[in-house]
């Protein structure tokens, strides 16, 4: 093998395994580094104790003194843990977080100097809006950007230190990050599912949406790593031919994890516990060097935060055990990509997770009024659910490998599909010719007490049931969970707004009881909704056609899928909504385009320099070998010579064929890039990159991989799959 790759492989495998001591337990760990509540119990006074508390919980204002105060005993807490720094830590639309750092260090005169944070520096900070994706609602010469402390999620300490979450707007006050239209759907949501709650439960006065994610990641060696150009640069292997071993045989799904991986994990949980990410389950995911991590659920702001910092802590801790961890949800070809699950649920301020049936009639009727109506939310806006998990590297997950397909559906399993069935026939208070029932509505008392189990999972599914909760499995590895959470979360908001209205019209106008006026609207939902239910298999070509004949989308490429965003019906449910602008959505759109030209972008010319920078002189360096040696052959042996050599004449042959493929289709691929480079449209532009420019990978890819089986190991530059998967 290549010099390159066989000290890579030999400094792997001569890793030493430390040992990973936890002298401390978990829960003494847990948010050691957190500026939490007990935190602030003992740092804060009263007063400021409480307009904290009053912010998170009832969204009341702060003001300046008590964010003097705040900002006071968050400056002495982190001193007196070796901190020096403070950031306004917030998740700009580039997909990562951003942070600038700024010392507490202050002069005073004198040659004096102090330690000094105040309101100010808390509240409010100045990044420049330029330089991050707006969408054109900031230019070059239009820098101002301000990040805005968001009380309801912790500060915490970082590698010393003092984060403190914020949002990110523009100086006309448009929001430039994901948290913000989050924030506003978490409200929106809070104040429609509140409304409806208090028709079962007056002494509701909060609904809490919840989010528990599931990261899937794969480890790859540093060194390993670092010797492939495509995976430092694009984060996935834009080309190699797959292992003879993959993951056929289902060995590595739960099974022992290998123990550098697992003192990764463990160091990582760590810093976990420190940070306040409650993590809860590691395991072996389907793929060779695959794996999982998943907390306890949170509130999804919070829940969303946790995930864009464990992205940042996973890559820094992967580091210190000589691990690249890989996040994009394709980085090997034939092999399970990697998602991120979003289980979420809505919850009451009185404990009630409203997505958990309960054991009388009257709590299983309030079950199926948020179970329906987020079905039927799915129903209206499935295209702009789709769009919320379009990307370039999602675009080649969807629908293989245990991955959900694009198009949408719900799956809720046989029993509820069976309970459903009976509501929509029950009339008049029948649930069946032999069962009477009135409108107490013990007819709803048919759903089991326990779901959990009585639901069977659908791993095609991208939208599922799972017993006291909806899992949106369709969400990929490197999504910021705040971009498909704003758009759920807004859309059950918009329906249950609706559902309202409509109850509240049948007991005005129509004289109906509450009870008899809800299960009519309920049932009106099964049957106009029903489309979106599918209990098959998703990647079934009988599904695309009987999705098409239900009217469902199937929007494959992520261009295509994101002109759902641009809708009139999407811009009106946001303005509605109050969760984003008809220019923030413009903006959102203009931005996603544009990343994804950016990446196919990138992918082309990353594969375009490795076929022919190191494949094609590999290639022609093992061809020269094979001439030489018929040169050799017929010095010898003269006329028996071409008998003699037949397999390495075929071998010349062979190499020169993908050769020139390589080269004409290199060619082709950097001539349409050129072509599109000069549209001003992006829409026409991400069309182009998709249709015109993507394809030709896969031509280009066919005859660089045949290739590496045609050449000699031992020159084969590139690290192959089988050392990038089974080395550990």
């Amino acid at each position: 093998m290549s010099i390159l790759r066989f000290h890579a492989i030999k400094e792997s495998l001569a890793y030493k395994y430390v040992k990973i001591e936890e002298k401390e337990r978990r829960s003494d760990l847990f948010g050691k580094n957190v500026f939490n509540e007990n935190t602030m119990r003992q740092y804060l006074t009263k007063d400021a104790f409480m307009g904290v508390i009053n912010a998170i919980q009832h969204g009341k204002k702060i003001d300046r003194n008590i964010a003097d105060q705040v900002a006071s005993s968050m400056k002495d807490w982190a001193l007196s843990k070796g901190v020096t720094h403070y950031t306004h830590w917030f998740q700009p639309l580039t997909g990562i977080t951003a942070e600038k750092h700024d010392a507490f260090f202050e002069t005073v005169g004198n040659g004096m100097a102090i330690e000094k944070f105040g309101g100010d520096q808390l509240v409010q900070q100045e990044p420049d809006a330029s330089s991050f994706p707006s969408g054109g609602i900031r230019n070059t010469f239009e820098a101002r950007g301000y990040t805005a402390w968001d009380p309801t999620s912790p500060a915490f300490i970082y590698e010393t230190t003092l984060c403190i979450p914020t949002i990110f707007v523009a100086y006309t006050g448009e929001a430039l990050d994901y948290k913000t239209p989050l924030l506003r759907a978490l409200n929106a949501v809070d104040n429609a599912a509140t409304e409806v709650c208090k028709y079962f439960d007056k002494n509701v006065k909060k609904v809490t949406s919840s989010l528990g994610w599931e990261q899937e990641y794969f480890l790859i060696d540093k060194l390993l790593a670092a010797s492939r150009p495509d995976i430092m640069l694009t984060g996935r292997t834009l080309l190699g031919h797959s292992s003879a071993k993959g993951q056929q045989l289902d060995d590595h799904y739960f099974g022992a994890i290998p123990r550098r991986a697992l003192n990764f994990m463990r160091d990582l949980e760590t810093e976990c516990m420190l940070l306040g990410i409650p993590a809860k389950t590691r395991h072996n995911e389907v793929a060779p060097n695959q794996f999982e991590l998943a907390p306890i659920y949170e509130e999804a702001n919070l829940a969303v935060d946790h995930n864009s910092l464990l992205m940042d802590v996973m890559g820094r801790v992967a580091s210190r055990h000589n691990f690249k961890v890989l996040f994009h949800e394709k980085p090997f070809v034939n092999m399970n990509g990697s998602g991120k699950h979003n289980n979420w649920s809505l919850s009451t301020d009185t404990g009630v997770n409203l997505l958990g049936p309960g054991k009388t009639p009257m709590s299983n009727l309030q079950f199926l009024t948020f179970f329906i109506n987020t079905i039927k939310a799915v129903h209206e806006h499935e295209e702009l659910l789709r769009a919320a998990i379009a990307t370039a590297s999602n675009e080649h997950r969807l629908g293989a490998g245990e991955a959900p397909p694009a198009i949408i559906s719900v799956f809720i399993g046989k029993q509820l599909t069976k309970v459903l069935e009976e509501l929509e026939g029950v009339t008049k208070g029948k649930l069946s010719p032999q069962e009477k029932t009135d409108l107490k509505l013990n007819v709803v008392g048919k759903i089991p007490d326990v779901l959990l189990d009585n639901t069977d999972r659908n791993r095609t599914s991208p939208f599922a049931f799972t017993g006291n909760k909806f899992e949106f499995r369709a969400v990929g590895s490197t999504a910021n969970c705040g971009n498909p959470m704003t758009i759920l979360n807004t859309i059950v908001a918009k329906q249950l707004k609706d559902f309202k209205v409509e109850v509240d019209t049948l007991i005005e106008n129509k004289g109906l009881k509450k009870d008899e006026a809800i299960f009519n609207v309920i049932r009106e939902y099964i049957k106009s909704c029903r489309n979106i239910l599918f209990e098959g298999n998703g990647y079934g070509e009988a599904w695309e056609k009987e999705a098409k004949k239900r009217g469902l989308s199937n929007h494959k490429t992520t261009p295509e899928a994101l002109k759902a965003k641009m809708s009139k019906k999407t811009i009106d449910l946001f303005e509605e909504m109050n969760v984003m602008s008809r220019i923030e959505t413009q903006a959102r759109y203009d931005i996603e385009l544009e990343s994804y030209i950016k990446h196919i972008q990138i992918e082309s010319r990353v594969l375009g320099d490795i076929a022919r920078n190191h494949v094609v002189p590999t290639a022609v360096k093992y061809q020269n070998i094979l001439i030489e040696n018929v040169k050799g052959l017929k010095e010898i042996f003269e006329a028996d010579y071409k008998a003699l050599a037949k397999e390495q004449i075929s071998l010349i042959k062979a190499i020169s064929k993908h050769i020139e493929g390589i080269n004409t289709n290199v060619t082709k691929m950097t001539n349409e890039r050129k072509k599109l480079n000069t549209l001003a449209d992006n829409e026409k532009k991400a069309h182009g990159y998709c249709n015109d420019v993507k394809p030709i990978f896969n031509d280009i890819r066919y005859h660089c991989d045949k290739l590496e089986l045609l050449v000699d190991d031992e020159i084969w530059p590139l690290t192959k799959y089988r050392e990038l998967l089974f080395t550990r």
